[in-house]
């Protein structure tokens, strides 16, 4: 669904409507910047006021699109009912009579900073050099919350909302970084209002800065606390080393046995994909990793078959007694987070129970395992038959000026598979403005500043090509 003549030049509308991409531009790099300033993390040792003020500026830069018939923030209850999740912004515009609507998604909380003196630049001060903009959340995913807005903008300014016949709808989720606990609540509570036939997902990656993809798989997550206890209490280590196991050895020895002598995983019962991958060399996957000189990848086939299409299992986070604080002593227990990449078409319940049928029959020494904090999220393999799916890999096509690529993920967008489910009928296009060196989740986190063009560049095209089809439908 391209308005690109053979000679690679565009119709008027797209030419106007490009040009009011490039007039707005500087305003969306402003407001990304006024946005990365709001430090909304929805752990909860953070200040969550920061959070609501956070979801109170997305709600103004949607209001002031002036395409919305309504603009709301919403709390729905987590999953437990025990609490309300974080606010989320819903903006809603109903579509003619006959006419699609289309759901446009990102999610405005961020990770933790992490350590502020990793950060070259302060993580909450946007800063531009080399053609990037530096700040936690510049990436991930505020710049996705821009591309929808500015967009937004461009449509408004070239289309008008007297000749918008498509629905749009301006989902902006709260707590995605945090599992989005009351998501599929949200989904419940508001089908009415969200229900789309194109979903566009603003939280992904592209292959490089400069060439554009659409996601089509995902894989899952299984995420837990395993707790390996061998004493009641601690014991002295020179009184009875040798004979008693303490926890950090069972737990070692324990851990070791979840992947084989390549560093693969090795549990009878995590499924591997079978699927085709682009090149991808080991040069590449150092440069944008930083693995060490020395340091050998691990596992085996194509490197992106290894990201994309096979389970790991990573331990993430450990409670045991600091370095600064250690003594002679025999631990009696030690707990760690494990978390495990589900491989796309397995579910995620299935892998976690493989996971812990492996850790319980291969404990040492008789150490007792407890299993706790379970967070799970299913894969998601894209349907690219549709009429959707052309459009977006055309208007992504024009607005980087090359090809789009099929792309997979390593990383897991559990909310997905909700939507999937709530919607069985729209089409999901899962787009996105990081790159390899955007570091999302890590210090220095950065946005290259001609990918955000592109991208709004896209989003706008997209959008209008989709109108302009249900307007002679």
């Amino acid at each position: 669904m391209s308005s690109t003549a053979p000679d690679g030049t565009f119709s008027a509308e797209d030419e106007a409507l490009l040009e009011a991409v490039a007039g707005g531009f500087p305003a969306a790099t402003g407001d990304l910047g006024s946005l990365v300033k709001i430090p909304g993390i929805a752990w909860p040792a953070f200040d969550q006021s920061q959070l609501v003020a956070s979801a109170e500026r997305v709600a103004a830069l949607a209001r002031d699109t002036g395409l919305f018939d309504s603009v709301d923030i919403h709390r729905e209850p987590v999953d437990d009912g025990s609490e309300l999740g974080q606010p989320g912004v819903l903006a809603v515009r109903r579509a003619q009579p006959g006419r699609p609507t289309i759901m446009l998604y990102a999610h405005h909380d961020v990770q933790p900073p992490g350590d502020d003196a990793l950060w070259e630049t302060p993580p909450f001060e946007p800063t531009v050099r080399d053609g990037r903009i530096y700040a936690r959340g510049a990436a991930d995913d505020k710049a996705g919350i821009m591309t929808h807005i500015a967009s937004l903008r461009a449509i408004a300014e070239t289309v008008g909302s007297d000749d918008l016949g498509i629905g749009i709808v301006l989902f902006v989720e709260g707590e995605e970084e945090y599992g989005s606990r009351s998501f599929a609540n949200f989904l419940d509570a508001h089908a009415d209002d969200m229900r789309s036939d194109v979903i566009v997902v603003a939280d992904s990656g592209n292959l490089d800065s400069e060439t554009p993809a659409l996601t089509v798989s995902l894989r899952g997550n299984a995420k837990f606390h395993l707790t390996v206890r061998t004493l009641d209490h601690a014991s002295h280590s020179g009184m009875f080393g040798g004979a008693v196991p303490d926890a950090m050895m069972a737990a070692t020895t324990l851990i070791a046995t979840l992947w084989d002598e390549n560093g693969s995983v090795a549990v009878d019962g995590l499924a591997v994909r079978d699927a085709e991958t682009a090149d991808y060399s080991e040069a590449q996957l150092r440069e944008e990793t930083g693995l060490l000189d020395g340091v050998r990848p691990i596992g085996d086939g194509s490197l992106l078959g290894r990201i994309w299409n096979k389970p790991t299992v990573t331990v993430t986070g450990i409670d045991f007694t600091s370095v600064a604080s250690a003594s002679n002593t025999l631990s009696p227990e030690v707990t760690m987070v494990l978390s495990c990449r589900v491989a796309p078409g397995q579910s995620s319940a299935g892998a976690y129970a493989a996971l812990e049928r492996h850790l319980r029959e291969h404990a040492p020494f008789g150490a007792h395992l407890s299993f706790t904090d379970v967070d799970l999220g299913d894969s998601v393999l894209v349907d690219t038959g549709g009429w959707a799916v052309e459009a977006a890999r055309s208007a992504l096509a024009d607005g980087y000026g090359r090809a789009a690529v099929d792309y997979g993920i390593g990383g897991s967008i559990p909310f997905i598979s909700d939507l999937v489910e709530r919607f069985p009928g729209a089409q999901i296009l899962v787009t996105g403005v990081e790159d390899p060196h955007s570091r999302a989740h890590s210090p220095n986190e950065s946005l290259h500043i001609d990918t955000f063009r592109n991208a709004i560049r896209s989003e706008a095209l997209l959008l209008a090509r989709l109108n302009r089809r249900a307007l002679s439908l």
